[in-house]
């Protein structure tokens, strides 16, 4: 199966869904170990993209190496 390219907002909310159905129960223990991999593996693409997010705003938040201190940072 390829690497599924799903959007933060996508993966978290197809997340939602997988607990909802482990937690309302009902299910065989063959349909419940699915769920449950399908949520580790949607909770992994979920924390890729917050990984991401955070190198972006640490970069963004990294002053310049100019040289200057108290230069501002170029917008």
């Amino acid at each position: 199966m390829a690497e599924e390219k799903l959007s933060y907002e996508q993966a978290r909310d197809e997340l939602t869904d997988v607990v909802k159905r482990l937690e309302a129960g009902g299910l065989t223990l063959e349909e419940s170990l699915a769920l449950w991999e399908r949520g580790e593996k949607l909770s992994a693409i979920c924390e890729e993209w917050l990984e991401g997010a955070r190198a972006r705003l640490a970069a963004a938040m990294t002053p310049p190496d100019n040289g200057d201190p108290t230069a501002p940072a170029p917008f």
